[in-house]
């Protein structure tokens, strides 16, 4: 059904589940939305949310690259968004995962349109180059401390499974944007080392070549 997510049409508390997945950072009425959400929302359903977090590298590559790309709500702080998503649902949050990048809206493999002329300064997309770049930004991150690698949030709020997962997935397909645990990866995926020194894997879902990175403990949101 085509709506106004700030007046949908439909009667109150008569859906199990909602899911906005990456959605919010595009709506103008932000809150007139998320009230609409905890009114048809049933008041023992589950609320799944995933968004960009705007002060990351790959959230200003995106808006920088698409001059703005439709994000008309900057969030910085996932206790910040989660605290307003309660307030005005109603529904406590459960969990938060952070969700990282894999910059695979460059890869030129995924291209629909002619991109803009400024992804040249990321080699026009090339596949080989971003998984290089993005192993380096996971290193950065692992080593020092930093936040290159990141791109957004997942929160769970009301009646679902909250735990924390265990195992923070830094293993993003550079082409599929696919994630897998290291784990799984070592498990199922065929992997390699170039030059006898950084190891590599084929994506399970896609069969693009990537880095493997070690798995980070939880990260701080």
């Amino acid at each position: 059904m085509l709506a106004d997510a700030a007046r949908m049409p439909f009667a109150a508390h008569c859906f199990d589940l909602i899911v906005s997945n990456h959605s919010l950072e595009h709506f103008d009425a932000l809150e007139a939305t998320l009230r609409e959400v905890g009114r048809i929302l049933k008041p023992d359903g589950a609320l799944y949310i995933a968004v960009p977090d705007a002060s990351t590298f790959t959230d200003r590559v995106y808006r920088w690259l698409g001059r703005g790309g439709g994000h008309v709500n900057p969030f910085r702080s996932a206790p910040d968004l989660a605290a307003l998503v309660t307030s005005l649902t109603g529904q406590p949050l459960r969990g938060t995962t952070v969700l990282f990048s894999s910059l695979s809206f460059l890869n030129s493999h995924n291209f629909v349109t002619p991109p803009p002329r400024r992804i040249a300064v990321f080699a026009w997309g090339n596949e080989t180059f971003l998984a290089i770049l993005m192993a380096i930004l996971r290193a950065c991150d692992r080593r020092l401390g930093t936040r290159w690698s990141r791109y957004g949030w997942s929160f769970r709020f009301g009646k679902v499974d909250g735990a924390q997962p265990a195992e923070v997935w830094i293993n993003v397909c550079v082409r599929c944007g696919s994630g897998h645990s290291e784990a799984y990866l070592r498990q199922n995926a065929t992997l390699h080392k170039m030059a006898g020194l950084f190891p590599s894997y084929r994506c399970p879902a896609c069969g693009c070549f990537n880095f493997l990175a070690p798995e980070l403990t939880a990260p701080t949101l």
